[in-house]
């Protein structure tokens, strides 16, 4: 009983103690530093707000009174780092238009034909798929707007297989396979 009181009593004064420090605005909250004298050669440290404040806008930051005496007691100067910056994500294939290879599909074949503009997929087409018969037209009417969508998203060919759709999505995988393989050389 003790010590779930206890417990209870600590989470309870943490909770409060974190919602005091929430609620306090950065001014409010001060850090105390001892004051720099000749005979320590300490160095004088800012608050961390001021810290803080000169990082975030240099252009604001007050200037920092002159140390009269000992050269060691002046504050350091840090310089602000350059920003860093990145080079342009150059796409992983050449621009162009790149036609895979005849996949059997069972029921007939599949070929793609793919468009990459910046090195970046951006279009997929069918040029022959399974369509000779009804059940054909209406489970890759449905199954090939997903799979390109996907081969587009996904950027390679490693799209899921179409519930329904097993051959002409295994067939797609193929085809698109070897036109993205041309477009990489």
């Amino acid at each position: 009983m003790k010590k779930s009181t206890f417990s209870f009593l600590f989470i309870v004064i943490s909770a409060a103690y974190v919602a005091y420090l929430n609620f306090m605005s950065p001014s409010e909250i001060s850090v105390q530093t001892p004051p720099a004298t000749q005979q320590n050669n300490i160095a004088t440290v800012p608050p961390i707000s001021t810290v803080a404040e000169s990082n975030a806008s240099p252009a604001a930051s007050p200037s920092s009174p002159k140390p009269a005496g000992n050269p060691a007691s002046a504050p350091v100067s840090q310089p602000t780092p350059a920003p860093i910056q990145k080079p342009k994500p150059s796409g992983m294939y050449t621009d162009g238009t790149y036609t895979g290879s005849q996949a059997d599909a069972y029921y007939g074949t599949v070929q793609i034909q793919v468009t990459v503009q910046g090195g970046m997929l951006t279009g997929v087409n069918f040029l022959q798929y399974p369509n000779d018969r009804r059940t054909s037209q209406s489970i890759n009417g449905r199954a090939m707007p997903i799979l390109k969508s996907e081969a587009i998203q996904a950027q390679n060919a490693n799209v899921n297989i179409v519930s329904g759709a097993t051959d002409t999505s295994m067939a797609f995988q193929q085809s698109l396979a070897d036109a993205l393989a041309q477009a990489k050389s």
